[in-house]
């Protein structure tokens, strides 16, 4: 049976998932949720796959109202959510009843949250993506009235089954501050840079107004290219740190171009991207110089934790008869 999400107050939302992976090779980027990793235990909190749609909510506050007996998480940024007027956690599996008005309200300290749905949500895709594209148009658009389906409804669940710490379910909340520290690997035009390179590890950068999902711009002193001589239009990876004029850095995020004609002097690394995503307008970053071998261990601890919350949701999820992931079928035959 399905249910559905009534958008009462669309704020900024958006319908994405995890990317348009296979964009990049038609010359679309792969755009997708900012911060991957709330985005990811989001929907593993409520026993979807890691890339099923989801709702990204940014800065501004939003409203729904269920339908049906549905089952939520909200990760992300702190912020204040209610469920039929009543404050629910972050980070845990919520109980919603049908009627009910879902609000997530006050984000701080970070500046996007992710709402998922046990069952999913229903959205039209591009290249296997749902993640929205505004170059050319696409993706879901929300508004006042907007219902959201959903693919399955659950019996409420009642505490105390999620009344539990939440170190309980082996998860440990992303720190969220106004001052992070950014890890970067050395770009493939660092040296182009000479001495000034050192600025980048050197100066506290301040967020601008004007940084989209395209990319964060930063203000604050700019290492200088010492070569005069023309950078030819390439490929460039998402999190790419370019000087592209003297009064800003630039970070690309997930809805960049695929190609660009600026020196390269830093990749940010894909935990500090999650973190980036969180930066707000005013708040301050300085970058630290990792290496590949140190951003790759750090990727594969954070897959681990979400795999080892995977294994921890399902079972409870069996147990309690509210349905598992398609990866652990066996679990709701052995308690069936």
């Amino acid at each position: 049976m399905s249910g559905s999400l009534i958008i009462q107050q669309p704020g900024h939302a958006v319908v994405t998932d995890l990317g348009r992976f296979r964009g990049p090779r038609y010359g679309l980027p792969v755009n997708g949720a900012l911060d991957q990793f709330s985005a990811r235990a989001a929907n593993i909190l409520t026993a979807n796959a890691e890339n099923d749609p989801l709702i990204e909510i940014t800065a501004l506050d939003f409203r729904a109202r269920a339908t049906a007996d549905l089952l939520i998480a909200v990760t992300g940024a702190p912020l204040t959510l209610t469920v039929g007027g009543r404050e629910c956690p972050q980070w845990e599996p919520v109980s919603v009843r049908a009627g009910e008005t879902i609000a997530v309200r006050g984000i701080t300290g970070g500046l996007r949250a992710y709402l998922s749905v046990h069952g999913s949500i229903t959205a039209p895709e591009l290249l296997g993506s749902c993640a929205p594209d505004t170059v050319i148009g696409f993706g879901l658009k929300l508004a006042e009235g907007t219902e959201l389906i959903t693919s399955k409804t659950v019996p409420p669940i009642k505490q105390p089954y999620f009344d539990l710490p939440l170190f309980r379910l082996g998860l440990t909340k992303p720190d969220f501050s106004t001052h992070p520290v950014i890890d970067v690997t050395d770009g493939p035009d660092l040296e182009e840079f000479g001495d000034t390179a050192e600025l980048l590890f050197t100066t506290r950068y301040t967020v601008s107004p004007r940084s989209n999902h395209i990319g964060l711009r930063l203000g604050g002193a700019l290492p200088e290219r010492q070569s005069s001589s023309e950078v030819l239009s390439r490929g460039v990876p998402v999190g790419a740190v370019e000087v592209p004029s003297r009064e800003e850095l630039l970070v690309l995020h997930r809805g960049r171009g695929v190609t660009a004609g600026y020196p390269v002097l830093a990749v940010v690394t894909s935990r500090s991207l999650n973190v980036l995503a969180q930066a707000r307008p005013g708040h301050t970053v300085t970058f630290r110089r990792t290496t590949v071998a140190e951003a790759t261990a750090e990727h594969r601890a954070a897959m681990r934790e979400l795999e080892r919350l995977r294994t921890t949701v399902n079972t409870v999820f069996a147990l309690l008869g509210t349905g598992a992931s398609p990866r652990w079928p066996g679990l709701m035959a052995a308690n069936n």
